[in-house]
């Protein structure tokens, strides 16, 4: 699996119990379905895990994987994050996608003027925010909400942004001839 193409489903979050069982923090929509996509690896590609899910606790699987028969072997993959290639997810329903989808999809304004590409898509606890990249200047992060981004166009590979009032986003600059240079110079003097 290329990194490019593989989606974070899960990160191992420790031990449980004493008999190398695992507690993971599963990312799909149904908590349960990242044992049923198959292998899973780490994020270099170079491992690969199957999940025995044996139950759940506080919002986290309990999982085996074989080869991990103690507590010290499980402590020893606290924190491996766990992805499995994207082509093994299930399609998308009418209006759905993948947050890992947007990422490289151009953004622009309502009134259709560009205003650079999705680098990431991050959640820090409080809800998704969408991460642009202009083509100059440091990236800004937007809430990820229906109001915030009214359309998500895979398809066209694009993006609309309507950011809220209170955050300032600047167009992507248009190219500029040497005659309209010379003209802001004049304006400067």
């Amino acid at each position: 699996m290329t990194e490019e193409r593989r989606i974070l489903v899960g990160v191992i979050a420790g031990a449980h119990g004493v008999r190398g069982e695992l507690k993971i923090k599963s990312f799909t929509q149904n908590p349960r379905a990242i044992a049923s996509y198959g292998p899973l690896g780490d994020r270099a590609g170079a491992r690969s895990f199957v999940l025995k899910l044996r139950g759940a606790v506080r919002g986290l699987l309990i999982a085996r994987i074989d080869g991990v028969e103690d507590r010290d072997q499980a402590e020893a993959l606290k924190g491996l994050e766990l992805f499995v290639a994207r082509d093994v997810l299930p399609k998308p329903k009418r209006d759905e996608w993948y947050l890992a989808d947007l990422v490289g999809l151009a953004a622009v304004s309502v009134d259709g003027r560009p205003l650079g590409k999705v680098a990431a898509v991050q959640n820090f606890g409080a809800g998704d925010l969408v991460e642009i990249a202009p083509v100059s200047g440091p990236t800004y992060m937007l809430p990820f909400s229906k109001r915030v981004v009214p359309e998500v166009d895979i398809a066209g590979g694009r993006i609309v942004v309507d950011p809220p009032a209170e955050i300032e986003v600047k167009p992507e600059a248009e190219p500029t001839t040497e005659a309209q240079r010379h003209r802001e110079d004049e304006v400067v003097r």
